[in-house]
């Protein structure tokens, strides 16, 4: 048998081992600190704690001093947008540092998972960390359980809290308290009473975009048109988006109406918010603050921003003629083409854009712009001609329209009726908690009550919009004599304004008379 060899492999020198021999090799020492809230008291903590760590790391001759690595302001269970605890763990992972001295776990994380994962990756380096409270170093073969017992306190002080900001906040949605976002939201300042104040100049803007929405106006072209007039958006951003124009359009708190509850919190850990669709209770506050656009013109734009989801034809707003020309033939829209275009013969036309697509070409014939400028000035004097007594027709209707005393009695037998649903169901439920039932006939019962249920619902959404497109039409009246009390005399020439606001569509005939429907029909 061979004879067994035995090499002797020293180990290697590292900075602890050679502490540990009493070599002296300095350890690499830096310190975190960090405040939750951007308050005075808070930050006054804040500069103690930096103050206090610099001296204490630079006052013991065995410690190099790196940095005070810090976060002021910053709150949160996640370590993800801490800037200075992440470049503190980058450089300890580089190895630049040999220990973190920090106040306690709580300031370090309020999360186990974050904290455990972060001290782990630490030590793997040979990192260490000191916990001053807890008096935990995390080398120590103590400290791993210790750190797991501090560092799930902590997080039950985080959920705590979450669980009492969240009780707060819900506490004042149902007292009807608003509070708006005010530093990313166009039009109000928080006032002294605590409750939204009006910008002026801002309402400006929020009242030309609603304006420029009804008069036809996409939502692609209000947000070019704010960004060439180099408007700010509400987050002081210079190029407009359609999705900011349209949640300004959307918004019930620019009729003085606030919805609370939109959103909510899914979990205190990350902080990850949803759109309430139903799991938590909302709140409708009506007049909780002032308007900035009336109830009237909000409204209408609901109205609109629903039939412009519904219409398959694609909106154009470069001219004001866009969706707006019907052929009486087959009901399309005209549509602006371009003749002899390379040439000095070339024109603009309109013509049916369904012309040449049927197996019988629409007979109604193309237009000239002029033409169709003309023939609305004629139409409009006539119209004022009659003023006085298209203003009294108007408003006979819009006191028609006014009293929705039948259909309000139908909403409310209809939401009733889903509430008895609703108590049947929940019921038959708790009987089949309590008892054995047979689960046949608690399905039959149940699956018949939930159908008569969404049959109940189907109805009083019809009832609801019912009521609302009779609501919409008396506003869109209303606002048509406003307008037409406003222009006092007779026009001389084109004028896109009036045409946008009084217009609903212009149709034309075989013979190429047009017939102008105005916004009061």
């Amino acid at each position: 048998m061979a004879v067994k060899e035995i090499t002797y492999i020293p180990a290697k020198i590292t900075m602890f081992s050679a502490l540990s021999l009493g070599e002296d090799v300095k350890k690499r020492v830096a310190a975190y600190a960090r405040v939750s809230t951007d308050s005075e008291e808070q930050l006054s903590s804040y500069e103690i704690q930096v103050k206090h760590y610099t001296n204490h790391i630079k006052s013991n001759e065995n410690w190099e001093f790196v940095e005070i690595y810090t976060d002021e302001g910053i709150t949160g269970v996640s370590t993800k947008r801490r800037d200075g605890f992440n470049r503190m763990i980058r450089d300890a992972l580089d190895g630049k540092i040999d220990l973190i001295i920090t106040k306690s776990v709580s300031r370090f994380a309020r999360n186990t998972v974050d904290t455990l994962t972060t001290v782990r990756k630490l030590k793997e380096k040979g990192v260490e960390v000191y916990f001053e409270r807890e008096n935990v170093y995390t080398l120590d073969s103590k400290g791993e359980v210790m750190l797991t017992i501090m560092s799930s306190l902590a997080q039950e002080e985080s959920r705590s809290i979450s669980e009492n900001v969240t009780w707060g906040q819900r506490k004042r949605f149902a007292d009807g308290k608003v509070s708006l976002p005010y530093k990313y939201f166009l039009g109000y300042e928080k006032g002294s009473d605590g409750l939204p104040k009006v910008v002026e100049k801002e309402a400006e803007i929020v009242r030309m975009i609603y304006r420029l929405f009804l008069e036809g106006k996409t939502v692609s072209y209000i947000a070019n048109h704010l960004t060439n007039l180099k408007i700010k958006t509400p987050r002081g951003k210079n190029k407009w988006t359609t999705t900011t124009v349209k949640s300004i359009l959307t918004n019930e708190k620019y009729k003085g109406d606030a919805l609370l509850q939109k959103c909510y919190t899914v979990d205190f850990l990350t902080k990850k918010k949803k759109k309430n669709e139903g799991e938590v209770p909302q709140y409708y506050v009506k007049n909780s603050h002032q308007a900035i656009i009336s109830p009237e013109t909000f409204d209408l734009v609901q109205t609109e921003v629903k039939n412009r989801s519904k219409s398959t034809h694609h909106l154009n707003s470069t001219s004001p003629f866009s969706s707006k020309i019907e052929c009486s033939e087959c009901g399309g829209f005209y549509g602006s083409k371009v003749w002899h275009s390379n040439s000095k013969y070339r024109k603009v036309i309109w013509r049916c854009n369904n012309k040449y697509k049927n197996k019988e070409k629409c007979k109604t014939p193309h237009l000239y712009e002029k033409d169709i400028k003309e023939e609305f000035v004629k139409a409009f004097n006539n119209l004022i001609g009659n003023k006085e007594e298209i203003i009294k027709e108007c408003r006979s209707i819009v006191l028609n329209l006014t009293d929705t005393e039948s259909i309000d009695r139908e909403i409310l037998k209809l939401k009733e009726e889903c509430s008895v649903i609703v108590e049947l169901m929940k019921s038959l439920i708790n009987e089949n908690a309590r008892k054995p039932m047979d689960q046949n006939t608690y399905n039959q019962k149940y699956n018949f009550y939930a159908e008569r249920f969404e049959t109940t619902k189907n109805k009083l959404n019809k009832s609801e919009d019912k009521k609302q497109d009779l609501i919409s039409r008396k506003n869109k009246i209303q606002m048509f004599i406003n307008n037409l009390k406003l222009q006092g005399q007779i026009i001389s020439e084109f004028d896109e304004v009036l045409w946008c606001s009084m217009v609903e569509k212009a149709v034309v005939n075989v013979d190429g008379r047009l017939r102008f429907i105005f916004k009061n029909e």
